[in-house]
């Protein structure tokens, strides 16, 4: 793979430390939320992490498939993404369920649903997850 950017994030204390980016663009504290026996303080954690690059980088890959076939996007288009975590059925640690809503208000429903369909192959999150997590795609009106 020819790496077109880099980037390098640190963290420290688990989910319930901090997180932090090398250019100092993002410097955050994890708080693990009550459902996973945390104390439910201010902070962020890793799956509202993933769900805020899984949504942009989705809605990104729209974009660019759109383009492709000189379409264009509404800027009030957007993805919204729900990430769950929860123990594996077998027991032996923990996985992901994903869902992502994707709203196109302006591009009719057979043709959104082609772009989604695109979008979701040429999406580094969705390879990624393709064979490893729960991921549900909806268009949403």
């Amino acid at each position: 793979m020819n790496l077109l950017y880099q980037t390098q994030a640190v963290a420290t204390g688990g989910r319930t430390g901090k997180v932090a980016t090398a250019d100092g663009a993002i410097a955050l504290t994890l708080t693990t939320p009550p459902e996973l026996g945390g104390s439910n303080g201010d902070g962020t954690n890793p799956e509202q992490l993933f769900a805020a690059g899984y949504a942009a980088c989705f809605l990104s890959a729209i974009r660019f498939v759109a383009g492709r076939r000189k379409l264009v996007i509404a800027e009030r288009s957007s993805v919204t993404a729900k990430v769950g975590i929860g123990m594996r059925d077998a027991g032996d640690g923990f996985d992901l369920d994903v869902q992502l809503q994707i709203y196109l208000p302006t591009i009719e429903t057979r043709l959104a649903n082609q772009l989604i369909e695109q979008a979701d192959l040429v999406c580094p999150y969705s390879h990624l997850t393709r064979n490893a997590a729960a991921t549900r795609l909806s268009l949403v009106e």
